[in-house]
Parts: structure tokens; sequence; C-alpha cells
């Protein structure tokens, strides 16, 4: 165990000398991490070692040590155990000194080993790929610091509503692998949480269906929801777009975004639009112009407009979609006006 309690204490001369050996900037420790260099006890040849044993060479090791200083208060014996349990879903000790040296914190973090180990063979026996495994190691590390009961209770509840929402026994395990897929901080929430967001939805009118298209469309961001927002957020575009409730059902649907946006969000993103004079009958005509940042409207606007096309007369659906759909409307929109007009029965005009 170690302290970040730095009162009356000095630095710890063997671990600078030892770190100076090893070429780390210690400034950037004292500047970031200070409190590692003053612990009594730390192991940086010890765990240098280790990462050049995986093959990090001098660099890697600088970087590492680094970026994540107290990777050296952690005993040989803890990161040796980490270093097996990460072989597990690495391909080789290549991939794994290259994820080290992209995600230390993730690497470092020993605490949960227990909880880690049995997360990943929970998830290797749902049948998630290695790949796909490693990635929530370093961009989602908190799902595998659960109780693997505790992950094991969600993927359950997901499972017993995919079904009672018509879903198939067949389709099932895809479905589930797609969402962890899209979504692992799913597994943040509590069985309860995600039993509450899907209720809302059918108080509000959602049919099974409806309700399992909504889940597809928004990736399981619903269950990082609560009612509470997603009612606020809902009674806005019912105000906005002045709609019935069974239009507004239509439209989120169309655009999950209304559902999944907070009021502050929308407000924000209905009021860039207009200042670029789009009124609020073309939003709702095209809803998921939503989905994009002001930053990108505006920028996406300029570009149409400096090929002459006026947006606040004609529909959205040329600034909707993904950076590469735009790309592909707004080659579209080019070629059009590049093309020039040509009517092969037109009558030819001769002076006299």
């Amino acid at each position: 165990t170690y302290t970040t309690d730095t009162t009356s204490r000095e630095e710890n001369k063997n671990t600078i000398e030892s770190l100076h050996g090893l070429s780390v900037d210690i400034k950037k420790i004292r500047r970031l991490k200070e409190w590692v260099l003053l612990q009594n006890v730390a192991y940086v040849k010890e765990i240098a070692g280790i990462l050049q044993e995986m093959g990090a060479d001098k660099t890697t090791v600088a970087n590492i040590l680094e970026r994540c200083p107290e990777a050296i208060l952690h005993t040989p014996a803890e990161i040796n155990s980490q270093r097996a349990l990460w072989q597990l879903v690495c391909q080789n000790e290549k991939q794994l000194i290259k994820l080290i040296e992209q995600f230390p914190e993730s690497f470092f973090t020993t605490e949960y080993h227990e909880n880690q180990k049995a997360n990943i063979l929970f998830f290797q026996d749902l049948g998630l790929r290695n790949h796909i495994i490693t990635r929530f190691l370093t961009s989602a590390p908190n799902i595998f610091y659960n109780p693997v009961e505790k992950n094991k209770n969600v993927i359950e509840t997901l499972q017993r509503n995919y079904l009672s929402l018509g879903g198939s026994d067949a389709n099932m395990k895809i479905w589930i692998l797609k969402l962890l897929s899209q979504n692992p901080f799913i597994l943040l929430n509590t069985s309860t949480a995600i039993q509450e967001n899907l209720e809302f939805l059918e108080k509000n009118g959602f049919t099974d269906r409806e309700v399992l298209q909504l889940l597809s469309k928004l990736k399981g961001f619903i269950f990082q929801l609560t009612p509470t927002t997603m009612q606020k957020s809902m009674l806005f575009s019912k105000n906005v777009f002045k709609c019935s409730d069974q239009e507004l059902k239509q439209l989120v649907l169309k655009c999950p975004a209304l559902l999944y946006y907070s009021v502050p969000v929308l407000e924000e993103r209905l009021e860039g639009l207009r200042k670029e004079g789009i009124s609020v009958a073309q939003i709702r005509e095209t809803p998921m112009v939503l989905e994009l940042t002001t930053q990108i409207v505006q920028y996406r606007i300029k570009k149409l407009s400096a090929l002459g096309y006026d947006i606040t007369s004609g529909t959205l659906e040329s600034l909707n979609g993904t950076k590469k759909d735009f790309e592909v409307n707004y080659s579209k929109v080019q070629s059009k006006k590049e093309r020039p007009v040509f009517n092969p029965v037109a009558p030819i005009s001769i002076e006299d």
C-alpha cells in the first residue's frame, strides 16, 4: 500500500537515481505526481526489467513510467500476475507492450485483479472476441472492477427484456454481443435502472417492437439515462415542434437523439440551426440534424453555401449523417453544379 500524503516527506533518493538511470523525465513526474517519489518503497528496476522482458526498449520504458509513475509502486509479483492476465486476450507480448504504452493506467490498476480475471473469462464464455475484450480493458477498464456476478446480472436482465420485447432466442446472443461491443458502459448500470428505463418507454406508448428498435439505434446509451431526463427532453421537443404525443413518438423513433440529449444540448443545437436561417418546420421534417454539433452544422452549411446551395429553402437531408455521408452528399451537389445544362431537343438560336 502507498499514500498520497506528502506532508513532511522527502523524495526517495534510490527511486530518483533508478529513474534517472532509465532516462525518465523526473521533472515531469514531480510536476504531475510528485507523491510517487516520496514513497519509501519502489520497484523501479524490477518493473523496468519486466517491461523489457516483454520487448519494450529503453524509450518505451521511460515513456510508460513518465505517463504512469505509480507503476513502480507495484510489486513485481503483482505486475507479473497482470501480465499473465492480459496475455489471455492479447495475441502476443508485442501487442501487449504496445497496449501498455498507450494505456498504462489501465494495465497498472492491479487492485481488482481477481475481478478482472473472472470478468475476462466471463466475457470469453459469452462469446466476445479477444480483440473486443482488449478494447474494453483499455477504454472501459471500470467494467472489470465490478464483481463478475454484477456483470452477469446486468447481462441476464438485458437477455430477459430482449425476449419479453419479442426478440428471438436465435438472435439474442448476436444482439447482446453487438450491444456490448458498441457500449460496454451498459455494465456500469444496475438491473433496476435498466428496468425503470424500459418501463418508462412502455408507459409513453412505445410498442415492444419500437422499444427494441430504440435500443438498437441508441446502442444501449438509453441505459445511461433516467426516466426524469428522458421526460424533460421529450416535453421540450413536444413544445418546440408543437406536436401530439403520437407525432412526438414518431419523431423520437426517427431521431432517438431527442430522447438521449439533455434539454440544454437540444436548446443549443436548435438555436444554432435557427441562427443559420433554418426553420423549426425544416428541423421537424429532418430531426436527425440535431444529432450534429453546432460547429459541424456551421461547417457543412458554409461548404454547401460556397456551391450556391441555399439550405434555408430546401431539405436538410444534405447536412445529415456521418462525415463520409456528408462528403457523398457534397459531391452530388458539386457535380450537379458543374454539369453543363444541355437540352438536345431545344431549338438552336441563330442570329439573322
